[in-house]
């Protein structure tokens, strides 16, 4: 996706014992976790020995390559080598083969160094937040794996969900609970797979036990539960990953990775057929068909997106695609001057079951290849067709959490650039949602189905709210600012009808330039399990796992649960102060330190400004029983 790693995955632990020298109340040293980096977001370390001619910069065996900026930069062809993958069987490259490095420093920054460090930061800011709270090194498990293969490509070459089962039952036998599922965009998709593939892995009757005894909770933040509209656009055009190489560049590697349709969109109103149902009817049908769809999907416009995802031109003339240059290329964008383009419009489902790359089939070789991928990488999945709605996974505790109210893009258009591939797609314009409304780059409105709020800039709303159906009949919702507050401007609606399939849009007011928390929980539909939404607003999809307001949520939510003497399902929201240092500052209008019920003047040596020397009191772990 644009602007970088934003695709990203984790499992994230809560295990310390202790905060700012005061001792919690609570059995923290049993809860552990395991971190499971999402979509590039792992540094891929090279396997092979490369000479890069005209080149100082070779590769040898462990030498970075996911990310090498310098490699990248001066070596760019053999570091494409040992990037790219073969479309159809997903080998690596016959001269270079890289691998995902391991350990947590794979996954908290991807390019160390001064200058690229903390452009490339991913987990690092969150690994702090766990050592400033007494979190063990050792309840820290990273899992990192080649994010470039599609699902059954991962566990069939890498073995890597059968490592995955494995690591949850060393964290349960060293720590003695179970884990805590922190997963971002792309690692969602990942963990829903994992539970798919471990029903087939362990007895029906012992598979909702294993769940209970290895996950105390799963958080999906920023989940594409119906796919990601800028999928689309990468695979079109290329998706540069916020480094200085051509698009076209960029588009050969992304469409030579099995992952790249996992994030593609698609409807939730059609199903895929079970695999085993394919075998058992293989004998009776010679054809199957790839979905089936409710009576919605033809009554609703769009597949229930704001919008067609893609509009493209198609010459009216078919001459060979793609010359490379000269006078037979001069002919060809002759022929498609005299004709009249025809444009074509694809939802969803139209992307997802194929329909869009037979229909450029015969204009963009790369159809043929990703048409190859859809079929044999997820249509026929062995275990879980990935382009089919969610179900709520059967785990005892869920937190959906995303970002709303951004500028999203939903949908493109595209016209034929007349250059060889792999740059022969030009974005002619781009539909964005925000704050109700569908409009182009060029500022045109555009009708459509807008939701009630817009995505995170990379996710459209209707894809990250899906988890909605999850909660009951019967919701909780509050509204809070997202800073520090002492209570004021907190809303909330108790028991509220929900309907099945339906967005809820709470009636409550909204403080011009406060950002709020908006959640939504459910502790009754299900019994013994608790459904939670947040909704944080001007949350960037990326930025959100390093979001201090999040990791507070977080930090305090899951205080609450293993607290013995807690009087409520969720933590409360009445109020909420300062659990850092970084928290506190100087209130320089009554010359003191803000929130002086938390915070105190404590000067230590090398403090530079009065905001420094604010820090939390030395009893805060007597201020969290507020939140029980």
């Amino acid at each position: 996706m644009r602007g970088g790693f934003k695709l990203i995955a984790v499992v994230v632990v809560i295990a310390g014992a202790v905060v700012n020298g005061s001792q919690l109340k609570g059995d923290y040293s049993k809860l552990s976790g395991i971190i499971i980096p999402g979509f590039a977001s792992t540094q891929l370390r090279a396997w092979s020995i490369l000479d890069c001619p005209f080149s100082p910069l070779d590769f040898n065996p462990l030498d970075l390559v996911w990310l090498d900026t310098t490699k990248c930069l001066s070596a760019m062809n053999c570091w494409l080598k040992c990037m790219m993958l073969d479309p159809y069987n997903q080998t690596d490259h016959s001269e270079c083969k890289s691998r995902p490095d391991s350990g947590l420093s794979a996954i908290t920054e991807l390019d160390p160094g001064y200058i690229t460090g903390p452009l490339s930061s991913v987990w690092k800011e969150w690994i702090k937040w766990c050592i400033e709270f007494g979190i063990e090194a050792n309840a820290i498990l990273a899992v990192p794996y080649d994010w470039r293969l599609s699902p059954s490509k991962l566990e069939e070459r890498d073995l890597y969900f059968h490592k995955l089962k494995v690591t949850f039952e060393i964290a349960l036998k060293h720590r003695g609970g179970p884990s805590i599922v922190f997963a971002h965009s792309l690692g969602n998709n990942v963990f829903r797979y994992f539970l798919e593939w471990l029903k087939l892995e362990i007895s029906p009757k012992r598979y909702i036990q294993w769940l209970d005894d290895h996950i105390h909770a799963y958080f999906a933040v920023g989940a594409p539960l119906l796919g990601s509209v800028q999928t689309v656009e990468a695979t079109l055009s290329g998706s540069t990953f916020g480094l200085p190489i051509p698009e076209g560049t960029a588009r050969l590697m992304f469409n030579s990775f099995g992952s790249s349709l996992w994030m593609s969109p698609f409807s939730e109103h059609c199903t895929s057929e079970k695999v085993y149902s394919k075998h058992f009817s293989g004998g009776r049908r010679k054809k199957h068909s790839v979905y089936q769809c409710d009576d919605l999907e033809y009554r609703l416009n769009y597949s229930g997106f704001p919008t067609n995802i893609i509009n493209i031109e198609i010459p009216s003339v078919v001459a060979e695609a793609y010359p490379s240059f000269g006078d037979k290329m001069q002919a060809n964008l002759s022929n498609m001057e005299c004709g009249v383009p025809t444009q074509l419009s694809f939802s969803a489902r139209e992307i997802a079951d194929g329909t869009f790359f037979k229909a450029i089939e015969d204009y963009d070789p790369d159809s043929k290849r990703l048409l190859h991928q859809l079929d044999k990488l997820y249509h026929n999945d062995p275990v879980l067709n990935p382009l089919t709605p969610w179900e709520r996974p059967p785990l005892k505790n869920i937190f959906c959490i995303y970002g709303v109210d951004s500028r999203t893009e939903v949908g493109y258009y595209f016209a034929p650039s007349g250059k060889p591939y792999p740059d022969n797609w030009i974005m002619t314009d781009v539909v964005y949602e925000f704050e109700g409304s569908l409009y182009t780059r060029s500022g045109n409105l555009i009708e459509g189905n807008p939701g009630a709020a817009s995505g995170d800039e990379t996710v459209p709303y209707n894809s990250l709210s899906y988890c909605k159906n999850w909660l009951g009949s019967k919701v909780n919702i509050t509204r809070t600012p997202q800073s520090e507050h002492e209570g004021e401007d907190v809303q909330v609606h108790l028991d509220v009808e929900h309907h099945p399939g339906t967005d809820i849009i709470p009636n409550m007011t909204r403080t011009p330039r406060v950002k709020y928390i908006t959640y939504y929980e459910d502790s009754e539909s299900l019994p013994g399990q608790r459904t939670a939404v947040w909704e944080l607003d001007k949350a960037n999809h990326r930025n959100i796992v390093r979001s201090p307001i999040l990791m507070r949520e977080l930090w305090l939510e899951m205080w609450h649960d293993i607290h013995p003497d807690k009087k409520s399902k969720f933590v409360t929201k009445g109020k909420r102060g300062p659990l850092r240092d970084e928290d506190c500052y100087w209130d320089y209008g009554k010359a003191r330190c803000a929130w002086p019920e938390y915070c105190e003047y404590r000067y230590v040596f090398g403090d530079v400004h009065l905001g420094q020397s604010c820090r939390v009191r030395s009893s805060s772990a007597d201020l969290l029983l507020s939140y029980v």
